[in-house]
C-alpha cells in the first residue's frame, strides 16, 4: 500500500489572500479537481495524511476549536466525494517558537510516519512551498511540488537559485494535485 502525505493550504484548498488563514469554513475553497484527486487517490488504495502548518493559532488569530471545525467540514466534504483522509497533523505553534513540528523540520511527518506505520520508501509528501519539500527531504520521504498555491513562486525560486536550496529540489512537480495524484495511481497501481 502506499502512503501519501498532503499539505493543506495551496495544495488542497486555496491559500488565503495576502499570506494570511482560513479561520471559519466559510472561507474554505477547494482547488479545482483536488477532491476528485483525493477521491481517485482512496479508490487506488492510497493511505492519506494531511500535514499542515498552521501558525495562526500561535499568533491568536485562530482557535484550535476553529481549525477543528474547518477540518470536520473538510473531511466530510471528502467523504461525501469518496476521499478518506486517514489522519490530520498540524503545527500550532508560532513561527518563532523553534518547535520540532513546524515543517521544515521533520517532526510532524514522521510522527504520522510512526503513528501509522508508513514505509518512508513508499511513502510521497506532496506541498507547494520550500519549506514542504524540505520536510520531507528532512524526513526521507520522496518530495513532490504542486504549482498551485506559492507552488509557482517555489518552482521560480528554485529555477533561480544557484545555493544551498538545491539540495532540497522535488523528486517530481506537477501542475497540481489531481496531476500528480493521477501519476502516483499510474505509477504505483
Amino acid at each position: 500500500m502506499r502512503n501519501i502525505i498532503l499539505d493543506r493550504d495551496g495544495v488542497i484548498n486555496q491559500n488565503p489572500p495576502n499570506f494570511g488563514y482560513v479561520c471559519d469554513w466559510s472561507e474554505f475553497a477547494f482547488l479545482p479537481s483536488s477532491i476528485r484527486a483525493i477521491s481517485d487517490l482512496t479508490y487506488a488504495d492510497f493511505n492519506i495524511i494531511i500535514a499542515t502548518n498552521q501558525a495562526g493559532i500561535g499568533r491568536g488569530i485562530i482557535t484550535q476549536e476553529q481549525l477543528h471545525k474547518i477540518h470536520s467540514n473538510m473531511v466530510s466534504t471528502l467523504r461525501n466525494a469518496g476521499g478518506i483522509i486517514k489522519n490530520i497533523y498540524f503545527c500550532p505553534h508560532h513561527p518563532d517558537a523553534g518547535c520540532e513540528c513546524r515543517k521544515p523540520k521533520p517532526g510532524m511527518l514522521q510522527k504520522a510516519i510512526q503513528d501509522h506505520c508508513f514505509d518512508p520508501s513508499t511513502t510521497h509528501f506532496i506541498g507547494d512551498s520550500i519549506s514542504d519539500i524540505k520536510a520531507a527531504k528532512n524526513a526521507d520521504i520522496a518530495p513532490v511540488l504542486v504549482l498551485t498555491g506559492h507552488g509557482l513562486d517555489t518552482y521560480q525560486h528554485y529555477a533561480s537559485s544557484q545555493f544551498e536550496c538545491r539540495k532540497y529540489l522535488p523528486d517530481k512537480i506537477f501542475t497540481n494535485l489531481f496531476s500528480a495524484s493521477q501519476w502516483l495511481i499510474q505509477e504505483y497501481v
